[in-house]
């Protein structure tokens, strides 16, 4: 009893502190009242893997085709030891810790179920459901390294037993057997797994809430009396109903998401709200950052007067991020950004690298022909293992700065440190929004806004992400920026050790001729440079003019592209 009273005592402290999270109105508060803005990252690619973060989506876009191309490659058990280290190094402690340093509050994990129980058709006894301590022991460590960080973990099933939707890739959904919504056993199986995760963390304070359905879509039939299809919808709501009552048999205390049928966004047909601590998650991707593409969810919010949630977005360029962020921070929204880590990518805050291995491997399941031998495939396959380490990845600083400091600051600052005399590399031109660090003409994808206006931004996807288009290169610093347009410019902030007249040479390629303005931040010009063609765009020349006048300590200076075609690989002052 005695132990009983003091547990009871702790819990009651522990909570009195925690900052836990709730509902107020339109507003997510913490237990001093305090409105929180949610400013988190998804854990994708993690618990569950969708094809185009493994660069296998030509050909195995679901989890399972994945799995059924490495077991074809190293076997079965082969397979499962990959799988074993890939999760023990995807996410750690390191991770959250730099998630936390970098400003994040939040994370969001995308659980997928069959790592906290089996699917239906492997339960021993039909109809009842084994736990798999897997799962919940990775949420366990994950949990904790967040609480030591005060970082709000959400929960989130990403894949749901059977697979709630028709985009098979992001819920692992197999078409060969029944879906959440084809099989009452699923859908038990579901309101099952959450009831067991409330009884797991009712009492944890860090736990930020509850997302119990990622990005339903599905084609739900059935017409209300009128004939619309607004309660089209009804399984989904009556799922996530039945959900919330299982989870609040134990937990009264943390905030319910709920999510809209079309990936999140449709609310049609929504039947009066069933709980009194529930906010609304949408998804945005590719479209304008203005308030006609969140007037409908805005209006969500103040009919129910619930807070919304954008709990996934992202795969876009740094001015959507910024942008992005500037409208929710303007109409007080959460959010969670999309995803932690992927193979060769530029527009994650973290990149997986690559090996010429595991490209042999990709062109293999491909296009076929010589199939790779056992110990070569799982050598390859152990290397991507390694690189999901966070030791072993890429931090994208330009994306971490888009997220934080540009978003109130339009000032440009220094990607690297040059000092002159030297030599300086044209992709490590200043960190800033555009207009400020560099200015492009194709630097955003908005084709859910516009089909015309889709676009790779960073065509070479390669470094940066911004629209500064970055090529591989090879012979210097693996890097030349290519795809100019004339009006384009990039700056640079430079220190010279002394005020004198320099030479500026400069090593580009391009088939026809062009030419270059330097001017400095004011817009005076410091000196024209003709670019004559070499015959080709990696066909490498260097060009030079001299007198160039410097200050002494730091100088700002601006390439401006008078023409088109020009590819920079970097240029020295001395």
């Amino acid at each position: 009893m005695k132990r009983a009273i003091l547990l009871s005592a702790l819990l009651l402290s522990q909570f009195g502190t925690s900052q836990l999270l709730k509902t107020d109105g339109q507003k997510i508060i913490n237990d001093k009242g305090e409105n929180i803005q949610l400013r988190g990252l998804g854990l994708g690619g993690w618990m569950l893997q969708e094809g185009y973060m493994l660069k296998t989506a030509d050909f195995a876009g679901p989890q399972h085709k994945i799995k059924e191309k490495i077991t074809e490659l190293i076997g079965e058990d082969g397979m499962k030891d990959f799988y074993k280290a890939y999760l023990k190094n995807g996410i750690t402690r390191q991770d959250i810790d730099f998630l936390a340093k970098a400003g994040f509050n939040s994370v969001r994990l995308p659980m997928h179920y069959d790592l906290y129980t089996p699917p239906i058709e492997k339960e021993p006894v039909k109809g009842q459901n084994t736990w798999l301590e897997e799962g919940f022991k990775m949420t366990d460590d994950l949990l904790k390294w967040c609480a030591a960080n005060k970082i709000y973990l959400i929960l989130d099933l990403h894949a749901a037993p059977g697979g709630q939707g028709n985009d098979v890739n992001i819920s692992d959904n197999d078409k060969t057997k029944p879906s959440l919504w084809e099989s009452i056993e699923n859908q038990n199986k579901t309101i099952a797994l959450w009831r067991k995760l409330a009884e797991r963390y009712k009492d944890e304070p860090w736990i930020g809430g509850y997302d119990l359905i990622n990005e339903p879509n599905i084609n739900f039939t059935g017409k209300n009396p009128n004939g619309t299809d607004e309660m089209s919808n009804a399984p989904l709501w009556k799922l996530q109903k039945d959900i919330t009552a299982a989870i609040r048999e134990t937990d009264k205390k943390h905030i319910i998401f709920i999510e809209g049928n079309g990936w999140g966004n449709n609310y049609n047909g929504l039947i009066p709200i069933w709980d009194s601590n529930m906010a609304f998650s949408f998804h945005k991707y590719w479209n304008y950052n203005n308030d006609e593409t969140i007037q409908s969810i805005l209006d969500l919010r103040t009919k129910h007067n619930m807070p919304i949630w954008l709990g996934e977005t992202g795969e876009n360029s740094n001015v959507w991020f910024t942008e992005l962020i500037q409208l929710l921070d303007r109409h007080h929204i959460g959010y969670a950004f999309w995803p932690m880590k992927k193979i060769d990518n530029i527009a994650g805050i973290t990149n997986v690298k690559i090996t010429p291995e595991y490209e042999k491997l990709l062109n293999y399941w491909k296009n076929g022909g010589e199939k790779p031998s056992k110990d070569f495939a799982t050598k390859a396959l152990m290397k991507i293992a390694e690189n999901y380490k966070f030791s072993n990845v890429e931090i994208k600083n330009d994306i971490i700065d888009a997220m934080f400091r540009q978003v109130n600051d339009e000032s440009a600052k220094p990607f690297k440190k040059h000092q002159i005399p030297g030599r300086v590399f044209a992709s490590d031109y200043d960190l800033g929004r555009m207009g400020s660090a560099y200015l492009d003409k194709d630097f955003i994808n908005l084709w859910v806004s516009d089909p015309k206006k889709r676009s790779e931004w960073n065509s070479g996807q390669q470094m940066r992400n911004d629209g500064v288009d970055i090529y591989h290169d090879g012979i210097t610093n693996t890097y030349y920026v290519g795809k100019t347009e004339a009006g384009e410019w990039l700056q640079y902030t430079i220190d010279a050790k002394s005020e004198k007249k320099y030479t500026f040479s400069i090593r580009y390629a391009g088939k026809n001729d062009a030419g270059i303005r330097l001017e400095d931040a004011s817009g005076k010009l410091l000196a024209k440079v003709s670019l004559p063609s070499t015959g080709g765009d990696e066909n490498w020349k260097t060009v030079s003019v001299k007198n160039l006048s410097l200050k002494q300590g730091t100088n700002k200076i601006r390439l401006h592209f008078e023409s088109s075609g020009s590819n920079l690989n970097y240029f020295e002052i001395d």
